[in-house]
């Protein structure tokens, strides 16, 4: 599958991986969010995620809401979903800030347009999967 290459880690590899290196499991986690089989096409869904990577959560979140692109809802969904999961780890949510964006095809929905003379044309509406992830900033 397109997009697919990188498996995502499972919470004990994490909590392996901080206890050797002597940190937090919450300070080394990435919080990764999906939103599956958006209604729009991938190409458009990108301008949105494009605008928002590598921005703090609170810029991302002021530049979404007043985009006037339809797709900005769900990239905005997808963002929500993150920062909760964030929070449920108790993560500091103000050091957020957006590592991994990106859009990947998500299929199609075939329709068809009816024209003159009793023809008929495929019309295909694109989907697409919208993957948002955090890290929260180190400390300086």
């Amino acid at each position: 599958m397109k997009g697919r290459d990188h498996p995502r880690c499972k919470a004990a590899d994490i909590a392996k991986l901080a206890a050797a290196v002597g940190a937090a499991p919450k300070d080394i986690a990435r919080f990764v969010s999906e939103v599956r089989h958006h209604r729009g096409s991938p190409r458009k869904a990108k301008l949105l995620v494009d605008l928002v990577r590598g921005k703090s959560v609170d810029e991302a979140l002021n530049l979404l809401t007043f985009t006037t692109k339809r797709a900005a809802v769900n990239v905005k969904k997808a963002l929500n979903a993150a920062i909760a999961d964030a929070e449920r780890a108790e993560a500091d949510v103000t050091a957020l800030y957006i590592v991994e964006s990106r859009v990947d095809d998500g299929g199609m929905i075939k329709r068809f347009q009816p024209k003159d003379r009793g023809r008929a044309h495929p019309i295909e509406k694109r989907l697409s999967h919208i993957t948002i992830g955090l890290e929260e900033k180190a400390r300086a």
